[in-house]
């Protein structure tokens, strides 16, 4: 029903309304919201003097009467629609099967059974690495896709910490070297957020689909909080299909952690999808089972335009300390021609329309980082790659610190 509700009310959307000015509805209408609301609570204001005054006057009141005390104002929870949509189902519901010791590195894998596992039944794992820092990176690993028509993403979990680029402890330029790490292995093909298992094989390899990765980046995320419960700060990052996992992770993080800076950065999956086929975003979140993360109060959040802006500019406004910095090949081959099918020429004009939208929705809070090229991915990658003559450690690095040196760049 949500999926159809979605669909529906985002055809009544006018694209073209929305292309020339991506934020020009919600600035009329919360401008003229924020224009009422003033007026009538001045008008009140007036009113409850005049009121006042006169009861005064009346030589009725009494000194020792008794008075309401001030109320606090209500807190107000991020994303607390989603959790109401049960997305954080899992959260505390699964606990590593064993956790040992490799050098520094502390490997956790859980059982079999109706918890975490990877697509072909295999078990899952996650790793950690404690540095005694106050500060915590969260990493989501990515490796492809699976839907009903396509099929090509990891079927086991990574074992251990590939520590390179921006997971390596020893690079004099890693901005975030010395900071605690969590390895979130990716094995679902659905994004770090599906949660269904098929009766089918995608792939040809003989194992019917087990799409568990709410299980799994729930897990993981579980672990996290045990063995780091308070980091002052948490950079939640990925590549490719963790870039996208970020998204889903986002708000799950913040709920284990609601007192943390939380600071993102999507290496190469930032919510670019097939143009013009919001059907396209709808399906997949469909049959992944993970229709959950969009907000039914937002029937925007997946736009005509079928890409994910809307959704995270929603989820920055939920979340308004957030920080987000999007990387990506300007013609990205893996994104733009294998997985999506629309060719570099198409995505190159989404991903520029895209993250100009989210760059001026956000100015402060969004910021992007383009190279020319066909590659994909950089943090561990290229971690030397550069754009706009900036290198992407560097970057994310002003993203950090809160430098003004931090702006969208591009070649």
């Amino acid at each position: 029903m949500l999926r159809q509700k979605l669909h529906n009310v985002s055809h009544k959307r006018p694209t073209r309304l929305k292309r020339l000015n991506p934020m020009l509805k919600k600035v009329i209408f919360r401008s003229g919201r924020s224009a009422v609301a003033a007026r009538t609570v001045n008008l009140a204001a007036i009113l409850s003097l005049g009121f006042l005054t006169a009861c005064s006057d009346g030589g009725d009141s009494s000194p020792g009467a008794p008075t309401e005390p001030p109320q606090p104002p209500e807190e107000v929870v991020p994303f607390q629609e989603l959790y109401d949509q049960g997305i954080n189902r899992y959260l505390g519901e699964f606990t590593p099967m064993l956790s040992e010791a490799d050098g520094d590195i502390v490997q956790h894998k859980f059982g079999a059974g109706d918890g975490p596992l990877c697509r072909n039944g295999s078990e899952y794992q996650m790793a950690t690495y404690d540095q005694g820092s106050e500060n915590l990176v969260i990493y989501l690993e990515g490796g492809g896709a699976c839907w009903s028509t396509f099929c090509s993403a990891n079927t086991d979990a990574t074992a251990g910490i590939g520590q390179v680029g921006l997971l390596d402890p020893n690079r004099d330029d890693n901005p975030v070297r010395d900071w605690n790490q969590v390895f979130v292995p990716y094995c679902d093909g659905g994004l770090h957020g599906s949660d269904v298992d098929r009766d089918e094989d995608l792939d040809g390899d003989g194992n019917v689909e087990l799409q568990r990765g709410l299980r799994n980046l729930s897990a993981a995320l579980d672990v996290a909080v045990n063995t780091f419960p308070s980091p002052q700060r948490i950079l939640l990052t990925g590549e490719s299909g963790g870039g996208f996992g970020t998204i889903f992770a986002t708000p799950l993080v913040r709920l284990l952690y609601p007192d943390a800076r939380i600071d993102v950065v999507n290496d190469s999956g930032v919510g670019v999808l097939r143009p013009d086929e919001p059907e396209f975003a709808l399906d997949r979140l469909g049959e992944w089972n993970t229709l959950a993360f969009i907000p039914e109060s937002c029937p925007d959040c997946i736009p005509d335009d079928g890409h994910l802006t809307e959704y995270l500019i929603w989820q920055s406004e939920q979340d308004t300390s957030i920080k987000r910095g999007m990387l990506s090949y300007n013609r990205d081959f893996t994104i733009g021609v294998f997985f999506l099918g629309i060719g570099q020429d198409a995505f190159e004009e989404a991903l520029y329309e895209e993250m100009e939208q989210l760059n001026a929705a956000l100015p402060e809070r969004n910021k992007s980082w383009i190279p020319a090229g066909v590659g994909h991915t950089f943090l561990r990658a290229e971690p030397d790659q550069t754009a706009g003559g900036v290198p992407v450690l560097d970057w994310v690095g002003y993203l950090l610190s809160d430098s003004e040196e931090w702006v969208s760049v591009g070649d």
